[in-house]
Formats: C-alpha cells, sequence, structure tokens
C-alpha cells in the first residue's frame, strides 16, 4: 500500500492558524467549488491539504496547477480513515479542520469557529461548523434549506444573500464534519480508526475515542454555516459494516451513545461525567451487541 502513495507539499508558509484535511475521490467539479468557497469564504490563514483517493478525473493535473494546496496521491481508493491519518504527516499548525469536499463553506465560517476555541481554556474539544442540507434526512443538527442539491442547481449567488438568516443556536453532539480538534487531541486518540475503513461509523467511533480521553465539549457552532450538498462519494463505495463494528467495539450503538450520551441536537451545554454509568448498564446495547456478534458469525 505505502509504495503507492506520494505527498506533494506546496503551501508557502512554515506555519498556519489551521489545517483543512479534505479527502477526495474522483470529485474534482465539486472539489473545485470547495475549495473556491474556502478561498473566498475564508479570512483565517489555513492550510489546505487534500487527500486523493486515485484522481483519474484530472484531479492531480488541476492540483499540479495550484500553488496553495499540500494533497496526498494514493493510486487506490484507501477510503476516509487512512487517507485522514496520512494527511496528519504534512500538517503546519495546531488545528485539524476535517471538511467533505462536497460542502460549500459560507462566510465567517472560520471566523465563528475561532471566536469559540479562544473562549476555551482546554485542548480538549471537538467543535463542528453548522450544516446546510437540501433535504430533510432527520438530523436535528442540520439547517435544511434546500439551494440546490448538486452544482448544476446550486443557487450559489441566493445562499450567499440569505445564509445570515439561517443561523442556528448552539447544539450539542459535534461528531460529522466539518469539525475542528487540536493535533495533540487527534495524536492522543491516535486519528481515525482504520478498522472502520473505508470509512463508514469512522467519526461516531472518533467521537467516543475522544470521549473516553476526557473530552466533554462537543460543540456545534450554531454561526459557522458550511452548506452540503449530500454524500456525492458514498454511494459508490463497498462500505463497510460500520453500524456491526461499532457495536461489537463499544457494546452500545452508535445511535445510543450520540444521543443519550452526547445529546446530539439538544441545546449545548457542557457534558456530565455521570452518563457514564449509563454505558456498561443499558440492556438494548447488550442485546444488540449479543445479535451482532452472533450474525457475524
Amino acid at each position: 500500500m505505502i509504495e503507492k502513495i506520494n505527498k506533494y507539499s506546496k503551501t508557502p508558509n512554515s506555519r498556519y492558524s489551521y489545517s483543512i484535511f479534505i479527502p477526495t475521490w474522483n470529485n474534482l467539479n465539486y472539489l473545485k467549488l470547495c475549495i473556491s468557497s474556502l478561498r473566498k469564504n475564508s479570512s483565517i490563514d489555513m492550510q489546505f491539504i487534500v487527500f486523493v483517493n486515485e484522481g483519474n478525473d484530472g484531479t492531480l493535473d488541476w492540483l499540479n496547477e495550484q500553488n496553495d494546496i499540500d494533497y496526498i496521491h494514493a493510486t487506490e481508493n484507501l477510503g476516509i480513515c487512512y487517507g485522514m491519518n496520512l494527511c496528519r504527516s504534512m500538517i503546519k499548525s495546531d488545528y485539524i479542520i476535517y471538511l467533505n469536499d462536497d460542502m460549500y463553506a459560507l462566510p465567517n465560517w472560520d471566523i465563528e469557529l475561532d471566536k469559540e476555541i479562544k473562549k476555551l481554556n482546554t485542548k480538549l474539544f471537538i467543535l463542528s461548523s453548522t450544516l446546510i442540507e437540501p433535504h430533510n434526512t432527520g438530523n436535528q443538527c442540520v439547517v435544511v434549506n434546500d439551494f440546490g442539491d448538486s452544482i448544476q442547481n446550486f443557487k450559489e449567488s441566493k445562499i450567499l444573500e440569505e445564509h445570515t438568516n439561517l443561523s442556528v443556536n448552539n447544539w450539542n453532539g459535534s461528531t460529522w464534519p466539518p469539525n475542528v480538534v487540536h493535533i495533540d487531541l487527534w495524536d492522543l486518540v491516535g486519528g481515525l480508526s482504520v478498522e472502520f475503513s473505508p470509512g463508514m461509523y469512522s467519526d461516531p467511533d472518533f467521537s467516543k475515542k475522544l470521549y473516553d480521553a476526557g473530552v466533554r465539549i462537543f460543540k456545534g457552532v450554531g454561526s459557522s454555516l458550511v452548506y452540503h450538498f449530500g454524500s456525492k462519494s458514498t454511494g459508490r463505495i463497498k462500505k463497510n459494516r460500520g453500524r456491526n463494528q461499532f457495536i461489537k467495539k463499544w457494546g452500545m450503538t452508535a445511535n445510543f451513545f450520540t444521543t443519550s450520551v452526547l445529546n446530539m441536537g439538544k441545546p449545548y451545554s457542557k457534558l456530565s461525567d455521570k452518563v457514564q454509568n449509563r454505558l456498561t448498564d443499558n440492556l438494548t446495547n447488550k442485546i444488540k451487541s449479543l445479535v451482532s456478534s452472533i450474525s457475524n458469525k
């Protein structure tokens, strides 16, 4: 595997305030729009690090023409977990932001995250921007407003005019990207768990590792807004059985962890340690763990 990976360092500065990891898999048009939004709508100096899976759609040629993007190329699709962990070797800041290539960063998204980080007197946190999505998927952390579900029908000028009216209150349960953690915390828990490759359920697994490491600040920032077209790559891959893997690893469902432990979607408040007692006593989780174990034999 390692012989099929190449790194290209092109960013001009030796240090940045933040480093953004962006994985991509033959998704050039969305990657271009994502990078364009970051360039136009970010105010803080940021290092762009793109992880390219395959890149046989012109992605490599385009990245080679850019002077402000570091990137890693894997000739095979290694998925999210290996890709994100490889990006760690190129970081030039104290903070890692994970952003998907089918996302469009809106003005002040970075300033709002930065303001929240500066209020904290700790490295033990994970913060998320708030996603705006075109369709209601039942995710309580998402603002539903249809500005297009593809590049072809994206209403860019309209969302730039209206996004300031879409802010919400801060919420509990930061798990999925866009999110930001301190590099020391990333290293402490070992990044993403490669046993979840190519990546299904690696996000709640990462949050569970953070929780066990002492993190109690899982905060969604309601004024940091990013538009999400929807998963443009996951439908093309052979998915790992992440739900069952999570149950076998942690003895609980990911849904129980995110809703009952992280209080996902509820108004933000720092989590209490008292919930820890519920992690080993929940009968439903024990039953589902047993069923998962039997079904995989």
